[in-house]
């Protein structure tokens, strides 16, 4: 990790206007002052209540608009930080020359900076509620632009900004000229969510500041380069995009050529997503190095567990650690400077669960977002366990109604509910979990079984094929999906090793469940737990190893070839 205080720009030289106009008496007026701002904010979209960055740009897509936390109305920004970019989100404006201006603005994070580029800039520590920054400056003798920014520290977790205000008098007025249309639209890359554009440069008398790619009439990113990616799309869809230049002056140009991509089908019907994620626990057992597990297998996706309430619809890990700025984001954090990311497990088999003590849909909804919001999730997972959860069906809906909120307030993220299973497929509460996702229109990407402690069996197998083949059908039926579909709404999460019943996966038997779920295309592969992925023959059902003769971390690197 970078160390935040090495940066040379931490504290600020700010230009004391005080001092400056008594210099400007003694020469006799041989110095110019500066004109005084007029107090007029000309930042556009300072609160991001439009709901999108733009006519900020960020760099590496990394900023985005949330609903939680904010400081004043209801959206904010967030910036993705990761190891190697400061999701650095910035505005160009235009200003009068040689004229004072007072930049301020309400951040959140850990080392959060507010300034302007070639100019003061300031900076607060981790405040864990917003702060106000503050920063004055003074034009040049004939600029016209200047490029505001905020951005986080590498490797410091995401950071928030708010009510942006830049006090003075616009520049604008001189500058009418559009720039010229981006020419040479093209798609690069496409997945089936994703889609890479990248374009010529435009021109202009003063300058392009960023451009903006368009889906049919909808602005959907803006970005400061000539490439792009496009996230969040469906598997399978014709999109047309164009792009347009914009200036300082806030001057638009036409649109450039269009182009129509088709995403991916992602390996057959459904979401195109995939997701080998081995669970990892902070909690017990003896928690290993992510770094040594990721280098020596080659997985890039953790599945974190858990994620329990604190209190009051409170989420933290465990109910005793905290959301953020614990162990847990340690890990987290170094999971994604190498390259991975995590998706959290909500709930469990025991414990204080949001779910069952959230007094309501909206409650655990807003619960969910503020995880969402502080890890700038893809991917939540619902871990419905035990008689307060799994067989209470009001607590079901509860959670149906909540992912499915959460779903619609945060385009692209995918849902995942995992539960128990029979050797032939879901018991009647699970069968209800479905009916019950479909009936309120949950839209969920992937239902998950748990293929053991089935009571005893000698075939994991064959038991765990047919439990997945059972809630195949049960997909069928009650959603109308063909065979594709279904297999890829489906997910499997094993356990390795010995299951607390006794019940044997060894590798040889993990390899053979991995690679009947490549030849189906499903969706997800997870098994309890990467702790737990260590040899100790004859060492039982304990924390920190499976209790047979393996390698270590040889249960993870088989699960590291999942593709779907």
């Amino acid at each position: 990790m970078r160390n935040p205080t090495s940066n040379p720009f931490r504290r600020p030289r700010r230009r004391l206007l005080a001092l400056l106009a008594t210099a400007g008496l003694a020469l006799g007026g041989a110095v110019a002052l500066p004109g005084t701002a007029q107090a007029a904010n000309i930042l556009t979209n300072p609160g991001f209540e439009s709901g999108s960055v733009s006519p900020w740009s960020c760099t590496g897509n990394l900023g985005s608009v949330v609903s939680s936390p904010v400081h004043g109305g209801s959206k904010a920004l967030a910036g993705a930080v990761s190891s190697s970019d400061n999701a650095k989100c910035s505005q160009t404006v235009a200003v009068k020359p040689n004229t004072a201006y007072t930049l301020s603005g309400w951040v959140r994070g850990s080392y959060v900076y507010l300034g302007v580029d070639g100019g003061a800039s300031t900076w607060t520590s981790s405040p864990s509620a917003y702060a106000q920054l503050s920063v004055n400056f003074t034009t040049g003798a004939s600029q016209t632009s200047a490029t505001i920014y905020t951005h986080g520290w590498y490797a410091q977790g995401t950071y928030y900004a708010d009510d942006i205000s830049l006090d003075g008098p616009g520049g604008g007025g001189s500058d009418t000229q559009a720039p010229t249309a981006p020419t040479s639209l093209r798609s690069t890359a496409k997945t089936s969510s994703t889609v890479s554009l990248a374009w010529n440069a435009s021109t202009d008398n003063v300058g392009v500041t960023a451009y903006d790619i368009y889906s049919g009439s909808n602005q959907v990113l803006s970005v400061s380069g000539t490439t792009a990616t496009v996230s969040g799309l469906s598997a399978s869809t014709a999109y047309t995009f164009t792009v347009k230049a914009r200036d300082a002056a806030g001057n638009s140009s036409a649109a450039s050529n269009s182009v129509s991509v088709t995403t991916d089908a992602g390996g057959g019907g459904g979401t195109g997503f995939k997701q080998a994620a081995p669970y990892l626990y902070e909690g017990w057992g003896d928690p290993p190095s992510v770094s040594t597990v990721m280098s020596s297998t080659g997985i890039k996706w953790f599945t974190m567990a858990f994620m329990l309430d604190g209190g009051g619809c409170n989420p933290m890990w465990d109910s005793n650690r905290p959301l953020t700025g614990g162990v847990d984001q340690s890990v987290i954090n170094q999971i994604r400077s190498a390259g991975g990311d995590i998706v959290p497990s909500f709930g469990g088999w025991q414990g204080s669960k949001l779910g069952a003590n959230c007094s309501s849909a909206s409650a655990l909804a807003a619960a969910l977002q503020k995880v969402i919001d502080a890890y700038s999730l893809k991917a939540i997972d619902m871990d419905v366990e035990n008689t307060d959860e799994f067989e209470n069906e009001a607590v079901q809906a509860r959670i149906l109604t909540a992912l499915k909120t959460v779903k619609a307030n945060n385009p692209g993220l995918k849902t995942i509910v995992t539960f128990g299973t029979s050797t032939t497929g879901p018991t009647y509460y699970g069968n209800r979990l479905i009916e019950q996702a479909k009936s309120i229109g949950a839209d969920i990407d992937v239902f998950t079984i748990m293929p053991f402690d089935f009571g005893g069996g000698s075939d994991m197998y064959g038991n765990t094929v047919n439990a997945t083949e059972g809630l195949k059908a049960k997909l069928k039926s009650t959603f109308g999906w063909d065979d594709a579909t279904a297999y890829a709404h489906i997910g499997i999460s094993g356990m390795n090793g010995l299951s607390d019943q006794q019940e044997l996966t060894s590798p040889a038997i993990w390899t053979q469940i991995r690679d009947w779920a490549n030849s189906r295309h499903i969706a997800r592969l997870a098994f309890w737990s990467v702790n737990r992925d260590r040899p100790c023959a004859g060492g039982g059902v304990v924390s920190n190893c499976s209790g047979i003769s393996q390698n270590n971390w040889q249960f993870t690197s088989i699960t590291a070839g999942f593709t779907g």
